[in-house]
C-alpha cells in the first residue's frame, strides 16, 4: 500500500511539473476552500487570532535569522545593477499600480484594486529569483545580495509605500498600526538579525524543516485571513468575470515589467548574466512577505480579497519566469556552442 501512494504522488508531482504549477498555490487555494466551508466563529477566532499573531512573529524572525545583512550590504558594489533592480521593484511597480486606479470601478473593484497596489508595493523574491537566475544562467551571486537587501528594505518600506499609496479605508496610517508593524514585523526581524550570530548555522542546516514551518504558518496566516473575510461575505463581492479582470490586469503588470527591465537593462549597457539578474529580481513579488504583512496592515474583513491578487500573480510569474529562464538558457547554449565553432 505505501509504496502504491509513493507512485500516485510522484505521478501527481510529475503532473503538476508538467504543468507548471506551483504545489504550494493549490496548498493555498485549499486553504481558502477550507477557509470557506469551515470559517472560525466565535471563541475559535479569538484563539485564531493569538495563534496567527505568533505566527508572523515567529516568521519574521526566521527571516531576520536567514538573511545576512553584511552579504546583502556588501553586495552593493554592483551598486548600478541593484539600483535597476529596486527601482523596478519599488518605484515601476507602485507607478503601475497606481495607474491600475484608472481601471476601478469598471475592470476592478476597490477591494482587489488595493490588492493589486498592495502586491505592487511588496519586496522581492528570494528563493525564486535566485533559482530563477541560475537556471538562466545570471549573475548569481548579485541575485543573492539583490533580493536578499529587497527584503530588507521591504520590512520598512512596504507598509510606508502602502500608507502613503492606498486610500485610508485599506492602508494602516494610524498609530496603531505602526505600533502592529513595530511589534509583529520589525521586532521579531531584528531579534533574528541579532541572533543570526548564534542561531545562524541552525537555521541552515535545518533548512528545509523550517521551510516547512514556514510554509506552514503561512497557510495559518492565510485561513485566518479568508476566514474573517467570509465571515464578513467577501465572496458576495467577486464574480467570474472579475477574477477573470484581475488575472488580466496581472499579467500585462507583469508583462510591462518584464519588457522595462529589460530593455532598460540593455540600453544601459549590461552584461547579459547581469541583464538576467535584474530581470529576475526586479519583476518578482514576495507571496511569503506578502500575507502575514497584508494580515498585520489591513482590517480582517478585507484581508482576504486584498490577498488574492497577490496569490494570483505569484503563480502567474512563477509559470512566465519559468519559461523565461529556460529561453535565457537555451540562448547561452546557442552563444556557447557558435563561440567553439569559431575557435576551432
Amino acid at each position: 500500500m505505501p509504496a502504491v501512494v509513493k507512485h500516485r504522488s510522484s505521478a501527481i508531482a510529475i503532473a503538476l511539473a508538467k504543468l507548471r504549477i506551483d504545489p504550494y498555490v493549490l496548498a493555498l487555494l485549499a486553504t481558502v476552500a477550507i477557509a470557506s466551508l469551515l470559517p472560525a466563529r466565535g471563541s475559535w477566532v479569538v484563539v485564531l487570532n493569538h495563534a496567527t499573531t505568533i505566527a508572523i512573529g515567529f516568521l519574521f524572525f526566521l527571516y531576520g535569522a536567514r538573511l545576512s545583512a553584511k552579504e546583502a550590504l556588501d553586495g552593493m558594489r554592483q551598486w548600478r545593477l541593484h539600483a535597476v533592480a529596486l527601482s523596478s521593484t519599488y518605484i515601476l511597480f507602485p507607478a503601475l499600480g497606481l495607474a491600475a486606479r484608472l481601471l476601478v470601478p469598471t475592470v476592478l473593484t476597490p477591494e482587489l484594486y488595493a490588492g493589486v497596489m498592495f502586491l505592487c508595493c511588496l519586496p522581492s523574491t528570494v528563493q525564486s529569483s535566485i533559482a530563477f537566475t541560475s537556471i538562466a544562467r545570471g549573475n548569481v551571486a548579485a541575485a543573492i545580495c539583490g533580493a536578499s537587501f529587497s527584503n530588507l528594505l521591504g520590512i520598512a518600506l512596504t507598509p510606508a509605500l502602502v500608507a502613503v499609496l492606498l486610500v485610508t479605508k485599506y492602508g494602516g496610517v494610524s498609530l496603531g498600526s505602526i505600533r502592529d508593524i513595530m511589534l509583529q514585523l520589525m521586532v521579531p526581524f531584528v531579534a533574528g538579525q541579532l541572533m543570526r550570530r548564534w542561531i545562524g548555522g541552525l537555521v541552515t542546516r535545518n533548512k528545509k524543516v523550517l521551510g516547512l514551518v514556514d510554509r506552514g504558518s503561512i497557510l495559518l496566516v492565510a485561513y485566518s485571513a479568508f476566514s474573517a473575510g467570509v465571515v464578513a461575505g467577501i465572496w458576495g463581492r467577486l464574480t467570474p468575470l472579475s477574477l477573470l479582470a484581475l488575472a488580466g490586469v496581472n499579467i500585462v503588470l507583469l508583462a510591462v515589467v518584464l519588457g522595462t527591465t529589460t530593455w532598460i537593462a540593455r540600453n544601459l549597457g549590461f552584461r547579459r548574466e547581469d541583464e538576467i539578474t535584474i530581470v529576475f529580481c526586479g519583476s518578482k513579488k514576495s507571496l511569503a512577505s506578502g500575507i502575514p504583512m497584508a494580515t498585520v496592515l489591513f482590517s480582517a474583513q478585507t484581508v482576504g480579497l486584498i490577498v488574492l491578487p497577490l496569490m494570483l500573480f505569484h503563480q502567474i510569474q512563477l509559470m512566465t519566469c519559468a519559461w523565461l529562464a529556460r529561453r535565457y538558457a537555451n540562448r547561452a547554449k546557442k552563444l556557447q556552442a557558435v563561440a567553439a565553432d569559431a575557435g576551432q
